[in-house]
């Protein structure tokens, strides 16, 4: 598939997408959605090559400003929940992607593009980030599980403040709440990013992905996370990947977990 509305590099091991539409303020359209589907499906990114993804926007102003309000003029009642059952079915597949996902947020995210963040599995940002889920403004509800992540991140009574009243947080005040792990400068926000994915690399990437689905399986009504971890721990000390990071340990050496 070309990629239209996207920038993908990959570098040692590392996956960097760039959500490229500048002058919407790298807003989702349905080429954004459509792109990213395809880069979280099967025969999009080769996951097993990869150690981490980073996803960002182009430009020092926004990561994503939100979704394009000009394709919302023609829907209706059925073709609502389409869209939104289709963005939905996006951001699960970043969220339980079996590799790391990172949003370097460079400025402004707000509406679908901080439900896209919050799919993320970590959330770093600039100092001139803004946050929040501005959709009541318009008499809309959020679409992309804006009203069930933001609570899992701020809690119910800041989700709901935000929500309701539609207000932006700056970036220190994400870093409080625990929506973000690290604030950082806009020039050095991409290294900060790599640095992150790179220590995670050194990790074993099974294990990596077990962790993933068992932190996931928390917020999954049908999961019990409990009995996946249990059962997680299980697969991973008869995997050999487990023997190699045992057997380092007592050797006093650094596994080696990808050839």
């Amino acid at each position: 598939m070309e990629l239209k509305s996207l920038l993908l590099d990959i570098k040692d091991r590392i996956a960097t997408i760039t959500i490229n539409r500048p002058k919407a303020l790298n807003a989702i359209n349905k080429d954004v959605m459509s792109e990213l589907d395809y880069l979280f499906s099967e025969g999009g990114l080769e996951f097993k090559s990869l150690s981490g993804i980073i996803i960002t926007g182009s430009g020092d102003k926004a990561f994503i400003a939100g979704a394009d309000i000009t394709e919302f003029t023609d829907l209706d009642e059925k073709t609502g929940y389409d869209k939104s059952k289709a963005g939905h079915d996006v951001f699960n597949k970043i969220e339980n992607c079996s590799v790391p996902v990172l949003a370097a947020i460079n400025g402004f995210s707000l509406g679908g593009g901080n439900e896209l963040a919050m799919a993320c599995h970590i959330r770093i940002c600039s100092d001139n980030a803004k946050f929040g889920q501005p959709e009541v403004n318009l008499g809309l509800t959020p679409g992309y599980g804006g009203t069930q992540r933001l609570i899992q991140y701020l809690g119910k009574g800041r989700a709901m403040q935000l929500l309701l009243t539609g207000d932006m947080i700056d970036a220190h005040e994400a870093l409080n709440y625990g929506l973000v792990t690290h604030v950082t400068t806009l020039e050095e926000l991409p290294l900060t990013a790599l640095k992150i994915l790179t220590k995670i690399s050194r990790k074993g990437p099974e294990a990596i992905a077990r962790t993933i689905s068992c932190v996931n399986a928390y917020f999954d009504k049908g999961s019990d996370g409990y009995e996946m971890e249990m059962k997680s721990f299980g697969e991973a000390l008869a995997s050999a990947e487990s023997t190699e990071g045992v057997q380092a340990f007592i050797e006093k050496r650094r596994p080696v977990f990808r050839k």
